[in-house]
């Protein structure tokens, strides 16, 4: 027999496509079933192709080692261990033979989107439209394929069965194998006309719009899926699904630690030490914060339920509101006078340096604060 290149007709560095397309034409010429009298070099092209299809096959072929055959089979005889397998567990006429010819239809791949979203759609939830080009069943031909009037065509070569059997010699004796028709795919019909609008897919691209349900406490990262709402598949098989990546945009005001919302208040000295009530304006609208007279920089104040809702469950987390007292930087004659009177009256005129231990004050409110104390 020849080398394996020349029976297929083909270069040493031909891809795996070429091999296949080579194989194709060569098994419709040479096929017992259309030219009897060529059988022998139907089994020639098939054990080449056996051999330079499969990747490590190929390698060992190409480095000259015999591949591992038993009587006779070898690299000549394209027969190993793979074909042994598929004879008695399912390759042999009867066994994948049996299961008659492959759907044309398949299933959709899945596809993946990234949405946009502010916080008060993340805090809340929202109804959110999105386009989404992909593929839909083609309408000229339905699917089908063809062009309208025409029908698939039983396979010349295979006979509609999708398959065809070789038959290859082993120290078993003579041994028949079924392998998937080259001249339909394993499909068991040919499509002699195309059709024009889909160019024989059975499918085209289109734009669609869809409404998605981003619920509440969603976050970056969070997938929504859309099921059966990505492309159809070739010859109008089931579509694949569609997942929703949320991407949660930046808030100007509110920053977002799991469920819960952070913000910080702005309350003047004099305030503070008096003791005050501000109005906040919150995702939910104005709320009241009461701020008790000697309020320190870096206190928490807590709105329950007003942050983010719970993606898993009911409820909302909560707003911490953080607290950030102002010192005046600019006074008058006068407010500086009274400033001075009021230091006179509470002894601060030369106060004391004190240091007081790290875990009180403002950076132990703010370490407790970041390890959830």
């Amino acid at each position: 027999m020849s080398d394996h290149y020349e029976a297929l007709g083909v270069s040493r560095d031909a891809s795996t496509e070429d091999i296949k397309k080579a194989y194709r034409k060569l098994a419709r010429k040479y096929h017992p079933d259309v030219n009897p009298d060529a059988a022998d070099r139907f089994k020639d092209v098939s054990a080449a192709y056996d051999v330079l299809s499969n990747p490590d096959k190929r390698r060992a072929y190409d480095r000259g080692e015999t591949l591992g055959g038993f009587g006779g089979g070898g690299a000549a005889g394209g027969f190993g261990f793979s074909d042994i397998f598929d004879t008695f567990f399912g390759g042999a006429a009867g066994g994948a033979g049996a299961r008659g010819p492959a759907s044309r239809a398949r299933r959709g791949a899945d596809a993946l989107l990234r949405v946009e979203v502010e916080l008060h759609d993340a805090v809340f939830g929202v109804d959110k439209e999105i386009s989404v080009d992909t593929a839909v069943v083609c309408s000229t031909c339905s699917g089908s394929c063809c062009q309208p009037g025409t029908s698939p065509r039983t396979c010349d070569v295979c006979g509609g069965r999708g398959q065809v059997q070789r038959q290859v010699r082993s120290f078993l004796g003579q041994v028949t194998t079924a392998m998937p028709c080259p001249g339909c795919g394993g499909f068991g019909t040919t499509i002699p006309s195309p059709c024009p609008e889909c160019a024989g897919e059975g499918r085209v691209q289109e734009r669609r719009t869809l409404t998605v349900r981003i619920p509440a406490g969603v976050s970056t990262g969070t997938r929504v899926q859309l099921a059966g709402q990505s492309e159809v598949g070739v010859a109008g098989g089931p579509p694949g699904d569609l997942y929703v990546e949320v991407v949660e945009k930046a808030h100007e005001t509110f920053t977002r630690r799991g469920d819960d919302l952070h913000c910080t208040v702005q309350v003047p000295m004099t305030a503070a030490a008096l003791g005050t009530t501000l109005t906040v304006d919150t995702l939910d609208g104005g709320q009241q914060v009461d701020v008790r007279g000697g309020t320190q920089s870096g206190e928490v104040h807590t709105l329950r339920g007003l942050g983010v809702g719970h993606l898993r469950g009911g409820g909302r987390g909560d707003l911490l509101v953080h607290v950030d007292v102002q010192t005046p930087t600019r006074l008058d004659e006068r407010q500086e006078q009274l400033l001075r009177e009021l230091a006179d009256l509470r002894g601060e005129q030369a106060p004391e340096g004190r240091l007081t231990s790290a875990g009180g004050g403002v950076f132990g409110r703010l370490r407790d604060l970041i390890s959830g104390r």
